[in-house]
């Protein structure tokens, strides 16, 4: 039964190189400590994540996983955002505050969720790769985690709303796709992320009662 259970989940990297097991190992250690400087509100968050997702671009590029690597570059690109984002600072001694969103920006979100979609089918109908089922699950994911990058290099508590729904999906998305250490590092971000919202919330309503005073 062991050894049953074994092969479902590792029997596919036999047929992986070293170097790309070990560098999947490495992108999930980085990403895993990335989420958890997020709930810690800690700029470490970005250049850990700056890691993971450079590993991660080109590994889902050698594994011809298209909308799982554009959701990578596009993390690369908003950690550089995000980074500048929380290390601005609101007056002398203040930096950007955790706050909800905006109706305004409750519009971008829903824009960017739409335009997120539209964009990764015609990247799969361009590569030929809409005819899996797993594409359209891609395209959604890609859709929630893009808007949750977003948010959060906001720094809105929203953010982890995306997180938690886009993780729900890729933990058994991943499983199928044969990247068990992957699949693992989403369950990972699934408990980060609930913890991440309510420390954020946390934090959010100590500010809102220390403001009102």
């Amino acid at each position: 039964m062991f050894q049953t259970l074994f092969d479902f989940l590792f029997k596919q990297y036999g047929d992986y190189s070293t170097l790309h097991i070990v560098l999947e190992l490495v992108a999930a250690a980085f990403g895993v400590w990335s989420v958890w400087f997020a709930k810690k509100e800690n700029i470490w968050v970005y250049p850990t994540g700056l890691l993971s997702t450079g590993i991660y671009v080109y590994l889902l590029y050698q594994w011809s996983l298209l909308g799982d690597m554009l959701i990578n570059a596009y993390y690369f690109a908003m950690s550089v955002y995000g980074w500048y984002v929380w290390t601005r600072k609101v007056d002398d001694t203040h930096f950007i505050p955790i706050t909800r969103t905006s109706i305004k920006e409750k519009w971008i979100s829903g824009w960017l969720f739409v335009a997120s979609i539209l964009f990764v089918y015609l990247v799969y109908k361009g590569f030929d790769r809409w005819n899996f089922w797993s594409a359209r699950i891609d395209t959604l994911t890609t859709a929630l985690f893009f808007v949750a990058m977003w948010l959060m290099a906001k720094k809105k508590i929203e953010n982890w709303i995306y997180w938690i729904i886009g993780d729900l999906i890729s933990i058994p998305l991943y499983f199928y796709k044969g990247y068990t250490f992957t699949a693992f590092q989403y369950f990972i971000f699934l408990v980060i992320a609930i913890f991440g919202y309510i420390s954020w919330k946390t934090h959010l309503r100590n500010n809102l009662q220390t403001a009102s005073r």
